[in-house]
């Protein structure tokens, strides 16, 4: 008994700290039909019904008119703050606009504006909600749809946050940015001076023969490969970690090189 008295207050202190440190889970959750904040800092309280606690954990800004965000960013946010959403209707963005602005499709990506010749006209482009490093990787919670003046909205800006989520920064970049396709490039897979195999492949037939690696190169980009035997340089370019692909084959590989990765 003695013993048992003794641990008590030891057990009781130790389930005190887990429940403090362990987030309260409020449960399922349902997204509202119109989200909408009034001070351009948007909560898990202005998007989804029954927040509880999390109600006021902050999970973005609205710049402009109406703030754009992917689905899975949010959910997972969500998640972080113990709260649960399904997306039962499989959302791929979420749009929260500005108090008594006009009520937008939740659904919905963001129209693209017209690019008028008047001062002042906007477009709805994807920037980047944090600094990045030159090399860091593109996550989903990454980028955002941000309202921004027309000339400042790059040509050709990718449509879609999955054409950019697992790209790698090319160099330094800002938050607040529009996102830009030069500013970015398929991750780095062979570093120079890595020993790779390289497949040789043509008409059916595969052969195999090592070498070291001349260059750094992401997936698809050209990779001279030394063969340390003959002394030899091999055209290549690289698919994998560790791989590369030479002979007729690797001009496919330029454009699609998961499709020799995993050989």
């Amino acid at each position: 008994m003695t013993m048992i008295r003794n641990l008590t207050p030891a057990l009781t202190l130790a389930l005190t700290l887990v429940a403090v440190a362990t987030p309260a889970l409020a449960g399922p959750v349902s997204l509202l039909p119109d989200p909408t904040d009034d001070d351009g800092r948007v909560t898990l309280g202005e998007l989804f019904d029954d927040a509880g606690a999390a109600a006021h954990v902050v999970v973005g800004q609205r710049l402009g008119a109406t703030a754009v965000f992917e689905a899975s960013q949010i959910q997972a946010a969500a998640r972080r703050a113990g709260l649960e959403w399904a997306n039962p209707q499989g959302l791929r963005r979420i749009v929260v606009r500005e108090g008594g602005a006009l009520p937008a499709e939740a659904s919905a990506r963001p129209a693209a504006a017209t690019v008028a010749s008047r001062p002042g006209a906007t477009v709805e482009v994807l920037t980047y909600a944090r600094s990045l490093a030159a090399g860091d990787v593109v996550q989903p919670e990454d980028v955002i749809w941000s309202t921004v003046q027309a000339h400042q909205a790059p040509a050709g800006g990718p449509q879609d946050a999955d054409q950019v989520v697992g790209l790698s920064a090319r160099r330094a970049l800002r938050a607040g940015a529009p996102v830009a396709s030069r500013d970015l490039a398929s991750p780095q897979v062979i570093a120079r001076n890595d020993m790779v195999e390289v497949a040789y492949i043509a008409g059916g037939v595969e052969l195999t023969v090592t070498g070291k690696a001349t260059r750094n190169a992401s997936a698809g980009e050209a990779v001279p490969i030394l063969n340390v035997q003959s002394g030899r340089t091999i055209d290549a370019v690289a698919v994998a970690p560790g791989r590369a692909v030479a002979g007729p084959s690797a001009q496919t590989a330029r454009a699609n090189p998961q499709q020799f990765a995993a050989r």
